[in-house]
């Protein structure tokens, strides 16, 4: 097999991409992970109190701490998009925006997520001008002002705590009938002077004149169907990075989740997801991990259980590749 084909290509640089990385390492896999941003979203994150062995750290730190592990084992890593996968004689070929092209026996696809967008109006047209995803990136832009956070789950808790830090008032819009954080982060929500929780109230528009200056409910609201306001927090869940998987033909579900199994395989053989990116409800840095891990261990698998001769270079090879025991 020649020395430049990869037992697997890590697609993506976050918590699971990084943990991944780490055990391909451990396990002497011929390894390349690929990501335009090593560290992901958790680089994102003011604070991190959920991750077993470190009481509280930032989310910057655990990053480099996953990224220092990874890179004390022999990987290679490109900084990189990737635009494409396709698919010959059953080993991959990974394309990047670098014009580059990396062959693989196997995928571990941990592309992550993206911020999900409200889709009202005003939203597009404030974008960084009042209108934003990540407090801990634009807050500190608001001290001593009003801010709202967009959002009914632990995220917009979250938010609303780190800018209270920052604004003078933060209002969370609900649009059930209660913020439904973890109860520590619903505790502090609730004790903080700072922060107000609105419940059943959806925001129909985001208004302003060059900058936001308020937002307009879709009924009255104590009174009004206008609050008058100086920035827009939305914190109301991700949407998975998984077109290029859907691509080449890995199944997901209607939220465009991969689905896996508890191996972390999908049902393409070689490939292998692990993340933010699947199908699996309960989404942290550890459980990101943790899959990450998982995945690796499929993939060797699957390396030592099978022959590989792929095409490489202008030669026209067929692939011996096959499982050669099935459990």
């Amino acid at each position: 097999m020649p020395n430049n084909m990869y037992d697997t290509i890590i697609i993506g640089a976050g918590c699971a991409g990084l943990g991944a990385a780490m055990y391909a390492g451990r396990l002497n896999m011929k390894t390349l992970m690929i990501g335009d941003n090593i560290g992901g979203t958790i680089t994102l994150t003011d604070v991190v109190e959920n991750y077993p062995g470190f009481v509280r750290l930032t989310g910057q730190e655990l990053a480099d701490n996953l990224r220092k592990h990874a890179e004390d084992y022999n990987i290679e890593k490109a900084e990189a998009k990737v635009n494409k996968i396709r698919i010959e004689h059953g080993c991959f070929f990974v394309e990047t925006n670098e014009n580059k092209t990396y062959q693989s026996k196997t995928i571990i696809f941990a592309t992550g997520t993206e911020w999900r967008k409200l889709n009202v109006p005003g939203e597009k047209e404030f974008a960084n001008k009042g209108v934003h995803y990540c407090a801990l990136c634009d807050g500190a832009i608001y001290k001593g002002r009003v801010a709202a956070v967009v959002g009914g789950g632990d995220s917009a808790a979250k938010e609303a705590l780190l800018m209270s830090q920052f604004a003078g008032k933060v209002y969370v819009l609900v649009r059930g009938d209660k913020l439904r954080g973890e109860p520590i982060n619903n505790d502090r929500v609730d004790k903080n002077q700072k922060i107000e929780v609105l419940t059943n109230v959806n925001v129909k528009e985001i208004i302003g004149n060059k900058i936001v200056n308020g937002i307009v409910f879709d009924k009255p609201f104590n009174g009004s169907a206008t609050l008058k306001l100086d920035a827009v927090f939305v914190a109301i869940g991700h949407i998975a990075l998984s077109q290029l998987a859907k691509d080449v033909g890995v199944k997901t579900n209607e939220k465009g989740e991969i689905i896996i199994d508890r191996e972390s395989r999908t049902n393409m053989p070689g490939f292998f997801a692990a993340g933010d990116v699947t199908d699996t409800h309960f989404k942290q840095a550890i459980t990101g991990v943790s899959e990450g891990v998982t995945a690796v261990y499929s993939a060797y698998t699957y390396v030592n259980e099978n022959e590989f001769i792929c095409p490489i270079g202008n030669e026209d090879l067929m692939v011996k590749a096959g499982n050669k025991k099935r459990k």
